[in-house]
């Protein structure tokens, strides 16, 4: 079972759950006032939208939700964690993964098709990718900030860099790989209606893992 998360504003829980069954695996939601994940559940979606209208600072509010408690302790024993763009943001502000996400270099919403590197294979989400993918953002606030030293980068966006990302960061984990966050909205990419199915594999893999 894979519980994908929702709070006020979020946009694409559907999305998500569309993808995770396309991917062969089951899904359910949980709401960000509830205290616990549904049982059963052996990994965490969080999906894109706009958190509480990205009020403060977006992902900001969401990170105090108390769902996210038991989304920490689910990470800290192990189990998988994966955050779509404001998802991503999310994550970033509740400490689970590091640096945060500010506007993007052009101060302007980006939404088209990019093309990203697989640069680290060894997490249980990128295992079995190709080394590039096609998958498409669509933000405002999506340039990763942080040291890249510090940092797990598990996709870019090469030379491209349209967002201004810090290291062309597309995608960053956590040093054990089992929480990742990416801007980019591989939900948006599972079925060939919609120009690519490349997203389809990182939903496969959180399935079989």
């Amino acid at each position: 079972m894979i519980a994908v998360v929702r709070f006020p504003g979020s946009l694409d829980h559907d999305s998500a759950v569309r993808a995770v069954e396309a991917a062969g695996g089951t899904a359910t939601y949980a709401w960000h006032a509830d205290r616990a994940l549904p049982a059963g559940t052996r990994a965490v979606v969080l999906p894109g939208g706009f958190s509480y209208g990205d009020h403060l600072r977006p992902g900001a509010i969401a990170s105090r939700s108390p769902i996210m408690d038991a989304v920490r302790q689910h990470a800290d024993a192990g189990g998988l964690v994966l955050g779509i763009c404001n998802g991503f943001q999310v994550l970033c502000e509740a400490g689970l993964l590091p640096g945060v996400l500010r506007t993007n270099a052009t101060t302007s919403f980006v939404c088209r098709q990019v093309e990203l590197e697989v640069l680290d294979h060894d997490t249980p989400f990128t295992r079995d990718l190709g080394a590039a993918l096609s998958i498409p953002i669509k933000n405002h606030d999506g340039a990763w900030y942080g040291d890249p030293a510090d940092a797990r980068i598990v996709l870019s966006y090469g030379m491209e860099n349209p967002l201004g990302s810090i290291g062309s960061a597309a995608g960053v984990a956590n040093a054990q790989g089992n929480v990742l966050g990416l801007m980019p909205h591989p939900e948006e990419a599972v079925d060939r209606l919609l120009g690519s199915t490349d997203g389809l594999g990182l939903f496969t893999a959180l399935v079989r893992a």
